[in-house]
């Protein structure tokens, strides 16, 4: 019965990280909306910033980000050139009076830029945008690049958190993405992170790797137990040849099927919860003292472009080439292409190639999505409360699912829609019962599971 239900359950779907998703993003909304939507930011607002570095120094085959490989450093340094620019082109049209929060940078591998021009890019933020004291500053790490330069510059940035890409530690598996990283690497990488300061560590592995199996999965999370992060990602490998081509080198038949995919990921999430972990949301495992643990009891957690987050800002601004922005009114991204993207910040500083604006019926949706996905349910009193002209359209929704659930996933309790044990682990395919551009979308999706 399990096995019937994971295969009805997994089928291709969004991961919910926005609502709605980017393939629904057009032209309609460039540079234009951009700039009027950076203006309504008021005094006081809070901001997250995300800043996108799209290069490796090596190229990873499971890797569906945005990105480029390249061995010189000059792309790269022409590119954080571009990024400055940005930087202030968008200060500038963001009030003083709002404080930055959050920052993080991504890609890529932030940490092939040298040292000197990691701290000349943060001290380009600071000087064009206000930063709070207690600001986060979260790096993705990736072990290859670290020497004890970069290690010093990320502490002279103030960085008080560390993203590990690990993926796996098995060879096999490690040879078969492209990605050769040994546990000691790693276990030295957190290790000088945490003597300079850093105070929280987390670490990302994924499950439905090619030629990985239960076995090499089970060393793995041993492995990473072993580190002693404060969080564990827990991802699904996303096979998208489609759209990555560089996925075309991992052969369709050395990736375990969906049953084999679920069935890891359910003993990871076992292994993980035995030693002390706490599960929040679908993919996420925290010490009980961590504060993405403590936002998800006191019902806290919120889901942006990077997945779940304590960060309480409204807007994320986005920045870089293929970066994506959140605001009040809706959503923008830049240009993916480097040189474009370089092209167009020369000219005027601002390079959103498309968005999408809000409507009330999307903030609903998206509000019951982002509730299922961190929450797994939704109060109907609260929704009323909250979108009180509109509400009765998803509260339909979600008795019209539970009157036809004959697996158990959901019941409807006290005025609640909530997602049962069973149901959880397929939250995805539950939120897309609420979205009402799914049907009309041109992208395609990894699997649910």
């Amino acid at each position: 019965m399990e096995d019937a239900l994971v295969l009805k359950y997994a089928a291709a779907v969004p991961r919910y990280t926005s609502y709605p998703t980017a393939p629904h993003f057009s032209g309609e909304i460039g540079n234009a909306e951009y700039e009027r939507w950076l203006g309504a930011i008021g005094e006081g607002d809070s901001l997250s910033l995300y800043a996108h570095i799209p290069y490796c120094d090596r190229l990873c085959w499971f890797c569906a980000c945005h990105t480029k490989h390249t061995l010189r450093y000059e792309p790269v340094a022409a590119y954080l050139a571009g990024l400055h620019k940005e930087i202030e082109a968008v200060g500038n049209r963001v009030t003083s009076g709002a404080r930055v929060t959050a920052l993080h940078l991504g890609g890529g591998s932030p940490t092939l830029v040298r040292p000197d021009d990691l701290i000349a890019l943060k001290n380009r933020f600071s000087r064009h945008f206000s930063f709070a004291e207690d600001c986060e500053i979260s790096v993705e790490m990736d072990p290859n690049d670290l020497d004890e330069a970069r290690h010093d510059a990320l502490a002279a940035i103030g960085m008080t958190r560390a993203s590990f890409g690990i993926q796996d530690f098995d060879p096999v598996v490690q040879k078969a993405i492209n990605r050769i990283q040994t546990y000691e690497q790693t276990r030295d990488a957190i290790e000088a992170s945490r003597a300079r300061g850093v105070r929280s560590v987390n670490c990302d592995v994924l499950y439905g790797l090619p030629h990985q199996t239960m076995a090499t999965l089970e060393r793995t999370i041993e492995a990473v137990l072993s580190l002693e992060p404060d969080r564990v990602a827990l991802f699904g490998y996303a096979h998208v040849p489609w759209m990555k081509k560089h996925q075309q080198m991992i052969p369709e038949a050395s990736l375990p099927d969906v049953v084999a995919r679920y069935a890891q990921m359910a003993r990871a999430k076992e292994m993980l919860v035995a030693a002390g972990y706490e599960a929040i949301g679908i993919d996420h495992f925290a010490r009980p003292s961590d504060s993405l643990a403590v936002a998800s009891r006191e019902g806290r957690l919120r889901r942006n472009f990077q997945g779940y987050t304590d960060d309480t800002a409204e807007t994320l601004i986005g920045l870089g080439a293929s970066a994506i922005g959140q605001f009040r009114e809706g959503y923008v991204q830049n240009m993916p292409a480097t040189g474009e993207y370089l092209r167009q910040v020369e000219q005027g500083g601002l390079a959103a190639l498309r968005g999408y604006a809000l409507t009330p019926e999307d903030r609903l949706r998206a509000r019951v999505i982002a509730l299922v996905m961190c929450e797994f349910g939704f109060s109907f009193a609260r929704i009323e409360e909250e979108f009180p002209a509109l509400a009765s359209s998803v509260i339909d929704e979600a008795r019209l699912f539970r009157a036809r659930d004959t697996d158990g996933l959901s019941t409807i309790e006290t005025g609640a829609f909530k997602l049962t044990a069973r149901g959880r682990p397929f939250a995805r395919s539950v939120a897309a019962v609420f979205d009402a551009h799914l049907s009309n979308g041109r992208g395609r999706h990894s699997v649910a599971v």
